[in-house]
């Protein structure tokens, strides 16, 4: 495509980048998960927690993540975009999940967000974030299934309490 072609399609820069997060998102074939059934909460954060490494592992994340960083100074509308699309339906998905089984008594979590953020910061952290930086960082799918479990187990010592426990 020629750049008279592309700026006749996309008049502005910000425009282009719009449209790349936006189509990245729409391709998620995952988007629209379940939530998990309450109940066991060792089942449901393997589920989630699959879940969402399969989402950072996607092809081109890391490029979407490192485009997004670049521009958002510019352009603070694509952070919040990404942030939007990306992020916070994920990680509300998973704090809900959280904080029903709080309610429900088989976890004691205080702070919702905060354990939210723990357990995908547990995962991210192996899986996307040293990607970032190394191009050619690719953990193999055993590390981040182990990767996944770890975060799971670290958790649960956590925050599963004694009915937890005993189910």
């Amino acid at each position: 495509m020629s750049t008279a072609t592309m700026f006749k399609q996309f008049p502005t820069k910000a425009d282009l980048f719009e449209a790349i997060v936006l189509r990245f998102w729409a391709a998620d074939p995952g988007a629209d998960i379940a939530p998990p059934e309450r109940g066991d909460p060792r089942v449901a954060l393997r589920t989630l927690g699959s879940r969402y490494a399969e989402l950072l592992h996607r092809p081109s994340m890391a490029g979407l993540h490192r485009m997004v960083i670049a521009e958002a100074p510019r352009f603070p509308e694509l952070g919040r975009m990404q942030f939007d699309l990306g992020k916070e339906p994920f990680f509300e998905l998973v704090r809900e999940y959280i904080e029903a089984e709080a309610t429900g008594g088989r976890l004691e979590v205080p702070d919702g967000v905060r354990a939210t953020t723990e357990f995908l910061g547990m995962i991210s952290n192996f899986v996307l974030w040293p990607h970032l930086l190394l191009q050619e960082w690719s953990p193999t799918d055993r590390a981040i299934v182990e990767t996944v479990e770890s975060a799971v187990e670290t958790f649960l010592a956590r925050y599963m309490t004694q009915v937890g426990h005993s189910e």
